[in-house]
């Protein structure tokens, strides 16, 4: 029974196609990404330039995310997605191949990176509002929670692979591998389905400012926002970081850093599958504020745990509280928007998780030089705290209203 709960989305044929293609290409998507934490650390041993990279990676979702919103509103969501899965594929393999043939530099590593996270500001606002097209409306809290679980699955064992790999072949053809994996997806996509019905051909007219007033007018939604902003400038980071706190902290390799990545998706894959296991989608609220509490404590304790067991530890804890943060989230804006929003209410979500990381990424990396690694994760952890208590306190005085 607890397994027919967790798994219900998976009964229909659209998503269940689109599920394992994501699972596939996903674990490359992380095996690149810490193949190219691991090469820029490499060419240029500064955690100033780990943020920098990964600030240009995904601001373009920050400065455009919100116009992709309002393209995965008017546009075909399969096509959109299909196409930026193509420019994703094309943009690994050119990587891949800059780097095996000994001509790749820092400079082409951010180009390349700003490139991606150009493909990003459409692709994430396609992506989300594509999953409410594939099951039930009864179903869409559970395909949500199963959606973050593949993401999930996929950066628990895609790093450790890679530190595996990296060790072993080096980072090109282990970037290589991430352009051959977007194959599963772009298949996915094309195998599938859907009826074009009269509603969804009915694009709405409205513009950006029509989401953004929504989400606006409802202050659950703002203070969720909120909070959601706050996890992507101040808890997100400390995964950028995780290069010098391989190396410098705790002595070790490429294969430590896919470990200690690797197991935060192992933390993640358990917070998206308790999700999933929920049979509404109320109580939500009450998961977000808990989880805020938690990702606090553990950051803060993770900053100068001596030990790389105890470390360890607490990054699987981290990475289930951000999961379930998020998540709960990405859940209760689902639930809330309605169909012709929804494109625009969750590129916002988009802008505030995904676009704000980057502005954390380059703050953290430059306190990192400046403060040191540690220092700086625990006075992220703290501000994290601050951000958690506040909403705690709003969820209260609501209740008390």
């Amino acid at each position: 029974m607890r397994w027919q709960r967790l798994t219900r989305s998976l009964r229909h044929s659209n998503y269940r196609i689109y599920f394992f293609g994501q699972l596939v290409s996903l674990n490359g998507t992380w095996m690149q990404n810490v193949a190219q934490a691991w090469l820029v650390y490499r060419l240029t041993e500064s955690s100033f330039m780990l943020g920098l990279v990964s600030f240009l990676s995904l601001a373009p979702v920050l400065v455009f995310g919100l116009f992709g919103g309002v393209i995965a509103d008017r546009l075909p969501r399969f096509r959109l997605f299909l196409g930026a899965q193509v420019l994703a594929c094309l943009q690994a393999l050119t990587l891949g191949l800059l780097t095996v043939t000994g001509l790749v530099t820092v400079e082409w590593i951010m180009l390349l990176a700003l490139l991606l996270g150009l493909v990003h500001a459409v692709e994430i606002p396609a992506r989300h509002t594509l999953v409410a097209m594939l099951v039930a409306k009864e179903d869409l809290h559970n395909a949500v929670a199963l959606n973050s679980s593949t993401f999930n699955f996929a950066r628990f064992l895609g790093p450790m692979l890679a530190g595996w790999l990296i060790a072993l072949w080096g980072e090109g053809p282990v970037i290589l591998l991430n352009a051959l994996s977007f194959l599963a997806v772009i298949l996915a996509i094309l195998r599938i389905r859907v009826p074009v019905t009269p509603e969804k051909l009915e694009r709405r007219q409205e513009g950006i400012w029509d989401g953004l007033r929504f989400a606006w007018q409802r202050p659950d939604l703002r203070y969720a926002l909120m909070i959601v902003g706050a996890v992507s400038l101040f808890a997100n980071p400390y995964l950028v970081l995780m290069p010098v706190f391989a190396r410098e902290v705790y002595g070790g390799g490429s294969d430590l850093l896919g470990l200690l990545v690797g197991v935060a998706g192992l933390g993640a894959l358990a917070g998206a599958l308790r999700l999933a296991q929920r049979e509404k989608g109320e109580g939500l609220e009450r998961l977000i504020a808990g989880a805020g509490l938690l990702l606090a404590a553990a950051l803060m304790l993770f900053a100068y745990m001596p030990w790389v067991g105890g470390a360890l530890a607490l990054v699987v804890v981290t990475g289930y509280a951000i999961t379930t943060l998020v998540a709960s989230t990405n859940t209760f804006l689902q639930l809330s928007a309605p169909d012709n929003l929804r494109g625009r209410v969750m590129s916002l979500f988009s802008v505030v998780f995904i676009g704000m990381s980057p502005v954390g990424n380059l703050l953290a990396g430059a306190l990192a030089e400046g403060l040191g690694v540690q220092l700086t994760v625990l006075l992220l952890g703290a501000v994290c705290l601050g951000f958690a208590l506040y909403y705690r306190g709003y969820l209260g005085r609501r209740r008390e209203a």
